[in-house]
């Protein structure tokens, strides 16, 4: 299923050729930490150094927007998702919006046959 697209954030997958141009795809989600998340993130604020409540946050979040990626990358036939990147922005102020595109490609072996590669 979608575990098996290909995610590169290069524009070709070395030993593969680009059979075919689906187009411009992404996965997001949006995230907020509870009230008493953002409490004890905002006493380890104080303190200074490394906020690990919002560091866990965001790698789940970019975790499930790749995910949702890989998923309609799937939707479409694609086997490869090619230049990909992951942009984030505020909505209100306790919210984050990850979210992760790229372009949605059927990718072949150089021999021929279609093999997707697993580079993550």
């Amino acid at each position: 299923m979608s575990n098996d697209i290909s995610v590169v954030t290069s524009n070709y997958v070395p030993g593969y050729k680009i059979k075919e141009i689906k187009g411009l795809i992404w996965g997001l989600t949006i995230r907020s930490r509870g009230l008493g998340g953002n409490i004890v993130a905002g006493l380890r604020a104080i303190g200074g150094g490394e906020i690990k409540e919002y560091v866990t946050l965001l790698n789940k979040a970019r975790d499930d927007a790749l995910d949702r990626l890989k998923a309609e990358a799937n939707k479409i036939g694609a086997n490869a998702v090619i230049d990909v990147r992951f942009d984030s922005s505020d909505i209100a102020q306790s919210m984050t919006e990850i979210v992760a595109y790229g372009t949605a490609v059927i990718i072949e072996k150089e021999s021929g046959k279609v093999q997707p590669v697993s580079l993550r």
